[in-house]
């Protein structure tokens, strides 16, 4: 079980390349991958999604790259001509005024737009190879601290569905109390209003109508087979959380439903118990991957 916050950052000099990678997700219903990226290095994002979508399931995760070289890639190239004809153009505005051409600044010219022409060459797979390395390092501290805050979040969950399976084994406990209770109210009115008179036969049909409209065995034998459900996501699925929220809902039904058929206080403590608990897991659930 993984949580779906984790968080790993590394930079390192690679090669005459500074390189930095940061690594961070939090909370989502889906999956949902950002990458920034320097432009020239573009071409890496979908190997970069790829590699993470292999190994996260859900979560909104944000991986940030940054590189800088030591040393310059740029390329610088000079165009006479039209360096020419600026100066041609700039010495006819000079005559117009008055002035010589030939006092025309060097700089001038040169802060031309296409005098001088800058130029880098980006090998992405040439930086990938630099990139990688750093990458998988993040990657591993990553899904590392998901893990281990996974492994916080199972703790607490099993703790919570101890909690729950001890309410339902009590309501299991408790239900032919509750029958019997059943039986001792209907046979205590009937006393009441016939005395001796009473007749068992129908006393027993009040009370077979009784069960039929308050019986919870139906609900505690589906309670039991969704914390079965629930325990096996906890062991089993490396990415229960949807899968548990699905089942929570399903158990809070029978809980609710006992907790609207029941006539008996202690019985009316334990579905609190029990509700409470079922809600601590739905919302811890939202931290599972």
């Amino acid at each position: 079980m993984n949580s779906m916050t984790g968080y790993g950052y590394k930079e390192s000099m690679v090669d005459g390349t500074h390189v930095s990678v940061e690594l961070k997700s939090v909370n989502s219903r889906f999956m949902d991958v950002n990458i920034g990226l320097p432009p020239f290095l573009n071409p890496l994002e979908q190997r970069l999604r790829k590699m993470i979508s292999e190994r996260v399931v859900r979560g909104k995760v944000d991986l940030t790259v940054r590189v800088r070289d030591s040393s310059s890639t740029a390329t610088v190239t000079a165009d006479p001509a039209v360096a020419q004809l600026y100066h041609a153009a700039i010495s006819q505005i000079a005559t117009a005024l008055g002035k010589s051409g030939d006092d025309i600044p060097l700089g001038l010219v040169i802060a031309q737009e296409g005098v001088l022409n800058i130029t880098h060459e980006y090998d992405a797979e040439l930086y990938w190879q630099k990139i990688q390395g750093v990458f998988r390092d993040v990657f591993e501290s990553f899904l590392a601290d998901r893990a281990r805050e996974g492994e916080n979040l199972k703790a607490d969950l099993c703790s919570k569905l101890e909690t729950l399976e001890a309410c339902a084994a009590f309501f299991s406990d408790w239900q032919p109390r509750m029958e019997a209770r059943f039986k001792e109210t209907v046979e205590a009115k009937f006393r009441e209003l016939l005395g001796d008179h009473a007749d068992q036969n129908r006393i027993m049909q009040e009370t077979a109508a009784l069960l039929v409209r308050y019986t919870v065995n139906e609900e505690i034998v589906r309670l039991h087979s969704h914390l079965d459900a629930l325990r096996k996501e906890f062991s089993e699925n490396p990415a229960p959380g949807k899968r548990i929220d699905f089942i929570c809902q399903e158990a809070n039904r029978e809980i609710n439903t006992i907790g609207s058929k029941n006539q008996f206080a202690e019985v009316g403590a334990m579905v609190i118990a029990a509700k409470d608990a079922l809600e601590n897991i739905r919302e811890q659930c939202k931290n599972v991957e």
